[in-house]
């Protein structure tokens, strides 16, 4: 996962919810909850997608921030601010353009030649076109994927979890509420959260 420190995550501490908000405000929570000494194990996520973040934990909460932030200039009066030079590629950075490399059969790029506006509008068009259409689709998957990496890493050994995983997929919101509804509150909050939109 990108570790942007303003990346919304959460942590739990087995099945309590011990932080939630910008990846670094997240990181300093954790880091005091594991120096205070508690032997829970920790589990931090990326709060949209579950995937797991990992954190650098190693001294005090500055140096943890600061290899969040990925400052690796040395503190105090001799540090010096050294810029690197911008290396601009193709494409058009100030629309965010990237240039990446598309194979296809011969065909296509005929057919692409013949377009207006060229191979890239017409490859940016069918793309655009393909996520308008696809949407809801994508965000269900996007649910499930998610609410399951969650579930898995807090609650696999939770009673119900089969049962939740089946009726998650089947989209059967009374199933899956059912299955979770004796799951500690913050595990079962959070996981309803996730699977709002495969549902």
């Amino acid at each position: 996962m990108d570790t942007d420190p303003n990346r919304s995550a959460v942590a739990f501490a087995g099945a309590r919810r011990i932080a939630a908000g910008p990846l670094h405000d997240v990181a300093a929570r954790v880091k005091a909850f594991v120096d205070s000494g508690d032997p829970t194990t920790v589990f931090v996520f990326d709060a949209q997608t579950s995937e797991p973040v990992e954190l650098d934990l190693r001294g005090s909460v500055e140096d943890v921030l600061g290899r969040l932030a990925g400052s690796t200039a040395p503190a105090g009066p001799e540090a010096t601010a050294v810029e690197a030079p911008v290396r601009r590629g193709p494409g058009r950075p100030r629309l965010g353009v990237e240039a990446h490399e598309v194979t296809l059969l011969p065909r296509h790029w005929e057919w692409l030649r013949t377009q207006p506006g060229g191979a890239s509008v017409t490859l940016r068009k069918l793309v655009e076109g393909a996520r308008r259409a696809s949407g809801g689709k994508d965000r269900v998957r996007a649910a499930h994927d998610a609410t399951y990496r969650f579930m898995l890493a807090v609650a696999g050994d939770e009673p119900g979890f089969e049962e939740a995983m089946r009726a998650l997929y089947a989209g059967d919101r009374a199933r899956f509420d059912a299955a979770i509804a004796a799951w500690p509150l913050d595990v079962r909050d959070h996981a309803l959260r996730l699977a709002e939109d495969g549902l």
